[in-house]
């Protein structure tokens, strides 16, 4: 077993590294960028709390965030089951197939949307030909939300898969053989277990879907801003640094505490 020195020998270049290559710069991004005192950020950042409008936005960021992090966690954890439990040889290839959009690029992704949501996509096309007024699908929440929820989806899968699977299935047989039913040892056996896995999917998804710049943009347009599409407003439109800066506190701000309701959640289901 290493010694506490030998540790922090080892620890040392790797931590050196995010602090002087990450941990810094962002601090002064955020804290004091080019030309602007960290009170005109501040002072931005309290103005920004009180405008109905960035109020909108906020709420409308943490809103999606939330639903998109229930409907992967909805959707993954079944697959995820399902998959670690399978006793078939084909079990390998599902998985493969179920992570494989990780390997695409977002846009690539995205635009697939783009085609199926437009005006003159798919799904307007099949419901013009059936005489109905095709509806405005492009450009809402609810693309918002499909795009993010193809996006995560796999993420999820991975991240609760890695836990059901160190589950031992004995466990499952075990309460069944004591009159337990399916859905019984679902809620009081595997689910409990994997736990730490499905915190990490929900922190992985939230703190994903409320940072994600691309498909906001994309599917949202100016019309269903987010957090990060407001950011690259504020810093390649408007050039406003300070409120730049403000939001990007408000984005870093949401993550940490969701990671840290997370980590006592993860902790409080270990403990019990």
């Amino acid at each position: 077993m290493l010694s506490k020195k030998s540790s922090l020998l080892l620890l040392g270049p790797g931590l050196l590294f995010i602090l002087i290559g990450f941990c810094l710069p962002a601090l002064m991004l955020l804290l004091a960028p080019p030309g602007i005192s960290s009170g005109q950020v501040f002072a931005r950042l309290g103005r920004m709390l009180q405008d109905p409008y960035d109020l909108t936005i906020i709420g409308r960021t943490m809103g999606l965030g939330l639903l998109v992090t229930v409907l992967c966690l909805a959707l993954g954890f079944p697959i995820a089951l399902l998959l670690a439990r399978s006793t078939s040889r084909w079990s390998g290839m599902l998985l493969a197939l179920a992570i494989f959009p990780l390997l695409l690029s977002n846009v690539v992704r995205t635009y697939g949307w783009l085609v199926l949501l437009g005006q003159n996509g798919v799904i307007g096309q099949v419901i013009s030909a059936m005489g109905l007024p095709a509806p405005q699908l492009l450009y809402t929440e609810s693309a918002i939300v499909l795009g993010l929820l193809q996006l995560f989806l796999p993420l999820a899968i991975v991240s609760c898969y890695s836990a059901v699977a160190q589950v031992d299935a004995g466990l499952d047989d075990a309460a069944r053989g004591l009159g337990a039913s399916r859905t019984r040892v679902l809620w009081t056996v595997t689910l409990p277990l994997s736990l730490p896995g499905v915190i990490v999917a929900a922190t992985l998804v939230f703190a994903g879907s409320t940072t994600a710049y691309t498909t906001p943009y994309l599917l949202g347009g100016s019309n269903q801003r987010m957090l990060a599409t407001q950011l690259f407003n504020y810093s390649t439109v408007s050039i406003d640094w300070s409120a730049a800066s403000a939001v990007a506190m408000i984005m870093t701000v949401l993550v940490f505490a969701v990671s840290a309701v997370s980590a006592a959640v993860g902790k409080k289901g270990r403990i019990s």
